[in-house]
């Protein structure tokens, strides 16, 4: 096991290049079994969660050729299974996506129940009303999702969601890619991430059109076998956690291969607190600096385009050491206010009741050894230690590798005192 440590009190500066979307790797990658022929997708981030897609995918008979480690060409014409077993599905949440991929092309679909982060309840209901609408039946046994199609192919029909579902949009579009006559999908989830995963299948020969609105409609095609190359969009996530961390470490950091676009939630909420933003003309890259103490700010987490539930815990730190009382209230998760256990014992004044966390700016906070409980407390940890006085020990780091490539690096590069060291028996 590794952690991190770091010795806080240095002040970002310089440049970071962000890397391919997590989120939208991981339903791009399914989506490859789709594809009776090669794919070409480069952006990807060199993260674990892509190495377990990779595994899911050679064993279900694909052919998985590394060009580099942001880079692979994937040749899925001679899979020959169908199921995929807990063991690859346990260590995260979007192996569900196999479920509508294999769904859509065999009919059928055996997959272990998805884990990932402990954020609390997160069913599949909404997925399954999908697959059903299409004229599949599921069922939950032991532990395995199993989903098959009486008829052989799925066939089109209107899904309305009852709540906004990024998973559900995303696994209901991979299931409506190949199936007879149209699907469309209201109430749909709008993240950059379901624009992606549409462009990328229509590349394939697909016919998505409404991607990034709150009605998509999918007309089904006979097969998706053209050869082509794809880039990954830039992280929206990875981008808001280095503006947050430079905003909290008083600094300045220029922010290369994004989106501005995506990031105006958050541009929009530091903006409120004091800190500087600059977008360049072409909307690739985004200055934050910020020489004095931020101000309070209320942030509710939503769907896109709100405030990203994703950038939640990271929000909280910055708060945690702004001047005033702040409300931040989680809208999309039961359980992500885990994290604040940890920053308390470093000297937050945080007080949580239900949804909402009532935080009291402190002017600093104290360095001691915590806990990753997530992937994006993880951030928010590392983003703590760097503002924090003494040195910080973050345990638990592999939720951190699941979703952020080079991370230890990236902050290194940018000033931050931080290294990964092999934890003591």
């Amino acid at each position: 096991m590794e952690k991190l440590v770091i010795t806080g009190g240095t002040p970002l500066k310089g440049s970071v290049k962000i890397s391919g979307a997590k989120n939208a790797a991981v339903a791009i990658l399914p989506a490859t079994v789709l594809i009776k022929g090669k794919c070409h997708i480069e952006n990807l981030p060199d993260i674990s969660d892509i190495k377990l897609c990779c595994e899911i995918l050679e064993y279900l008979g694909a052919s998985v050729t590394y060009i580099s480690g942001n880079e692979v060409e994937i040749d899925c014409t001679n899979i020959n299974k169908t199921d995929v077993p807990f063991s690859m599905t346990k260590k995260f949440r979007a192996s569900y996506y196999f479920i509508g991929a294999l769904l859509s092309r065999f009919g059928k679909a055996e997959v272990g129940s998805p884990g990932g982060c402990n954020l609390g309840v997160r069913p599949i209901d909404q997925h399954i009303k999908g697959f059903e609408a299409m004229g599949a039946k599921v069922e939950i046994e032991g532990g395995i999702i199993k989903a098959y199609s009486p008829f052989g192919k799925l066939h089109g029909d209107n899904v309305y969601l009852d709540i906004v579902s990024v998973g559900a949009t995303m696994n209901i579009m991979l299931s409506a890619v190949l199936a007879d006559g149209t699907t469309v999908i209201e109430n749909a989830a709008k993240e950059p991430h379901i624009v992606d995963l549409a462009n990328f299948l229509n590349t394939m020969g697909a016919n998505i059109k409404g991607a990034g609105t709150d009605v998509i409609k999918i007309t089904g095609v006979e097969s998706l076998n053209r050869s082509a190359s794809y880039s990954i969009v830039p992280d929206q996530i990875e981008a808001g956690t280095f503006m947050i961390a430079a905003a909290a470490s008083r600094g300045d950091v220029t922010i290369t291969n994004c989106i501005t676009t995506h990031l105006s939630p958050i541009s929009a909420k530091l903006i409120e607190m004091g800190v500087s933003i600059e977008e360049s003309d072409d909307g690739e890259q985004i200055r934050v600096y910020c020489p004095n103490r931020t101000t309070k700010a209320n942030i509710k987490t939503l769907p896109y385009p709100g405030f990203p539930t994703d950038m939640q815990p990271q929000a909280a730190v910055l708060l945690s050491v702004s001047e005033g009382t702040s409300y931040l209230t989680e809208s999309v998760w039961d359980s992500r206010f885990q994290y604040t256990e940890e920053l308390k014992r470093m000297g937050a004044n945080i007080r949580v009741e239900g949804k909402t966390a009532c935080i009291e700016g402190v002017d600093h906070l104290n360095a001691c050894p915590v806990n990753a409980t997530d992937l994006r407390a993880g951030a928010a940890m590392i983003i703590a230690g760097i503002i924090a006085e003494g040195d910080t020990e973050i345990h638990s780091i592999e939720h951190i590798d699941r979703g952020y490539e080079k991370f230890e690096e990236k902050f290194q590069k940018l000033g931050a005192k931080i290294k990964r060291v092999m934890e003591e028996e």
